[in-house]
């Protein structure tokens, strides 16, 4: 027996000496201590509060501090994502999604093993069109990038009309502006990173923000905004730019309003959805207010308030007002495929007629529709270069023009393994197609080859190399060069990757007389 007491004792001892080796010590946070897990040589906290929810009183106002809590906080699981119709990311082989309004948190993958190591941190800010979106997706597990020497933090913000909508009302009871709620929320998580980071093993004076689509315009929407001085230090856009000029009507290619067009889309709304005040369309149940405004379009993209985004971001660059840090962007080579399925060539033209207006003859000549297949290219192109590819163009080349830190451009011309399903069927390298190689992490019914995992982790070399020393470039790796505006070079990243002129000029060329004029026709008004 007193054998058998024995043998029970050891095994309990040993067991409890391996459970502590799997129990991190807890972080103490400004708002308290948090406990993460250990995951595959990583320290990982998922669901930390960086803002009070925004609920009731707090809906449609800039994100407050989160409540302080006492005792330690479990951060294993993530946060709920926030307001939005789950159906949306379903339709793209999504993950199911939980959502409340009770949702900004923050997630940390960091292989440090103490606070003095100082390790360069990445922020990363996901897409989903300004409408949906969450930290919680598989595909942006931050485990295989943290595993090369940073820490990688995911930040949640608000989208859709909780997100992004203004109104007269909201405009007087927060100093003359409303409407950029998600970015706002985007803020406050880089101002939580840059006094917590530390305590994670993570350098504060080290910090790279990347995103893609919605998440790559939010960092160059990041990057034009006064907010944002001095919390990250280098920037990651990919499929993102904001550089068209405002949207008053239709007007084509254009996507973010001023602040009294907004301020009219959320009236127009409030009254679509029979709320009679702001402090009214508060009290909806947010599950009941979801369904209603999503009966609604507008009010689901960012605003020009003169706050948060002083104005066309355009003007702002060519006057040397932005935050003058590296970039590293990129756009994808059928970025259009993912949006336009089927084209009529007639439909097309007469679209391209009604948004381009008296510019509309140039447009159609480099986006030709003379047939059903060249109208099917052309729309995808169009909306490849409008939404994504000019605008990195265009950041590139203004920021080459007036800054001084270094631009390096890309250009993902591989196809992923995507599932063999008619959802995918003839598309090349379509938009979000880089995010696979990025995280690592490839998506469910995906067959990545040895090849597609050689160029991931190229990828994830280039963006931690740069998160680290503001340039890409390093050991074993294609030379990148830098861009600039006398040698025009980008890198292809492919299977082999190299550097090529940029892709497509003939018609960026013709956007950029476009939107010129689109600008010296708005000043006459």
């Amino acid at each position: 027996m007193r054998i058998l007491k024995s043998v029970a004792i050891a095994a309990t001892l040993v067991l409890a000496s391996v459970s502590a080796a799997q129990t991190p010590k807890p972080v103490r946070t400004q708002w308290g201590l948090v406990q993460g897990v250990n995951e595959n040589g990583l320290t990982v906290y998922k669901g930390i509060p960086f803002g009070a929810p925004p609920v009731g009183d707090l809906r449609w106002r800039p994100p407050q501090p989160p409540a302080p809590w006492k005792g330690v906080r479990t951060a294993d699981k993530f946060g709920p994502a926030c307001m939005q119709n789950p159906a949306g990311g379903r339709a793209l082989g999504l993950e199911q999604l939980e959502v409340s309004e009770d949702c900004l948190f923050l997630n940390i993958w960091t292989p440090a093993k103490s606070p003095k190591d100082r390790l360069p941190v990445m922020v990363w800010i996901y897409g989903g069109g300004f409408s949906l979106g969450s930290t919680s997706y598989k595909q942006f597990d931050g485990g295989n990038i943290a595993k090369r020497g940073v820490v990688v933090v995911s930040v949640a913000y608000r989208v859709g009309k909780f997100g992004f909508m203004a109104h007269p009302e909201l405009s007087a009871e927060q100093g003359g502006h409303s409407g950029n709620y998600g970015l706002m929320d985007q803020i406050a998580g880089l101002q939580w990173v840059k006094k917590n980071v530390a305590a994670f093993g993570g350098n504060p004076r080290r910090v790279t923000i990347f995103g893609e689509s919605a998440g790559g315009i939010s960092i160059s929407m990041l990057a034009a905004s006064p907010l944002t001085k001095g919390l990250y230090q280098g920037a990651i856009s990919e499929s993102g730019g904001a550089f068209t000029p405002p949207r008053y009507a239709n007007e084509g290619g254009e996507s973010t309003p001023p602040l009294s067009v907004a301020e009219q889309n959320g009236k127009d709304l409030l009254s679509k959805i029979g709320a009679a005040s702001i402090a009214e369309a508060r009290k909806i149940p947010a599950d009941e207010l979801m369904k209603k405004l999503s009966q609604s379009p507008g009010g689901s993209w960012p605003v020009f308030d003169g706050y948060v985004l002083p104005g066309d971001q355009y003007e702002l660059y060519e006057a040397g007002k932005y935050n003058d840090t590296p970039i590293l962007v990129g756009t994808n080579a059928d970025e259009g495929a993912a949006f336009v399925r089927t084209a009529n060539a007639a439909a097309f033209t007469a679209n391209v007629r009604a948004g381009y207006a008296d510019f509309a003859d140039k447009i159609l000549a480099v986006y030709p529709a003379g047939t059903e297949p060249e109208a099917l290219r052309s729309s995808q192109d169009l909306v490849r270069d409008t939404l994504f590819a000019w605008n990195t163009w265009t950041w590139a080349r203004l920021q080459s023009q007036t800054g001084e830190s270094k631009v390096f451009v890309y250009y993902f011309s591989h196809q992923p393994p995507y599932p063999d399903t008619p959802l995918f069927k003839g598309w090349g390298a379509a938009h979000a197609g880089e995010l696979g190689y990025v995280f690592g992490q490839f998506g469910a019914g995906m067959k990545p080859t040895p090849d597609d995992f050689a160029l991931s982790d190229q990828i994830e070399s280039y963006w931690t190399n740069f998160a680290k020393t503001g340039d890409p470039n390093g050991a074993g790796l294609p030379a990148w060069p830098a861009f600039a505006n006398a040698d025009q070079q980008v890198m292809d990243l492919d299977d082999p990757s190299h550097a090529i002129p940029v892709p497509n000029m003939d018609k960026y060329k013709v956007l950029d007389a476009y939107y010129a004029w689109r600008r010296r026709e708005e000043e006459k008004h």
